[in-house]
């Protein structure tokens, strides 16, 4: 509709472009797509959004979880079928920040990250170029390409065009918030407003099932209910998620 505030704009003309998105300044959209030093960033109102976004696996929450995250050891790791001797092919379907392909990736898997969310997709890249520049992680980020690409609708060819046949493909699908007298936090409200919840997510289930070669892993609210379509065979609980595991095949070294 004419005269309605894009979500995001684009401070640079030639990203804006590529991305498909509107290039503008601050205040012209709810949030700001924007280099920040060397960073690419996305910022909005601190108040309702906090401090600006950006992908970083070099330092902060990504470097203490390489060194101290507990190894293969980690919910997802055992979801995802990392068991010694066994280090399976893995498509992050729902890539988001990078934190779960990170974690696998920083474990020797390879793992496709696939993003629909342009902005987000963006950030992601930018994150893994600046990784791929420190000595210390470029082996890490060597094993984590990226594409861009709506998986619930088209996840066979992107997985094509990634050149992958996975074995695993890991989902972690927006969950809808119902309560309306909660407080979600900042980052998650930037992703609501770019990208909403998701109610495609039993066809993203159905398309990776269908691609998947051994097993499909959701990760879950610990209280939420499954997905709606076949029930997992396995799930693996934490102290605030779950990973749900649908098998075709049993993982063998």
């Amino acid at each position: 509709m004419s005269g309605t505030r894009s979500a995001v704009v684009v401070a640079d003309a030639a990203l804006a472009q590529r991305l498909g998105l509107p290039r503008g300044a601050a205040g012209e959209g709810e949030l700001l797509l924007c280099r920040e030093g060397d960073r690419l960033v996305l910022a909005g109102d601190s108040r309702r959004f906090g401090a600006p976004l950006a992908v970083d696996f070099v330092a902060g929450r990504a470097a203490h979880r390489r060194h101290f995250g507990g190894g293969r050891g980690q919910l997802i790791a055992r979801a995802c079928g990392l068991s010694k001797g066994m280090t399976p092919s893995i498509v992050d379907a729902t890539a988001g920040l990078g934190r779960d392909a990170f974690v696998l990736a920083s474990l020797g898997a390879e793992v496709l990250m696939v993003e629909r969310v342009a902005a987000i997709f963006a950030l992601l890249e930018d994150g893994v170029a600046r990784a791929l520049a420190d000595p210390e992680i470029a082996g890490i980020a060597a094993r984590m390409p990226l594409i861009r690409g709506d998986a619930a609708r088209e996840l066979e060819p992107l997985v094509a065009e990634g050149g992958v046949s996975p074995q695993v493909i890991h989902l972690d699908p927006m969950f809808p918030h119902r309560d309306k007298s909660a407080l979600v936090k900042k980052e998650m409200r930037l992703f609501r407003v770019l990208a909403g919840d998701d109610g495609d997510a039993p066809r993203l289930l159905e398309a990776a099932l269908d691609v998947a070669t051994h097993r499909v892993v959701v990760k879950r609210p610990r209280q939420a209910p499954p997905i709606a379509g076949p029930a997992p065979r396995h799930v693996i609980e934490g102290k605030t998620s779950r990973y749900d595991v649908y098998v075709h095949r049993s993982l063998r070294a």
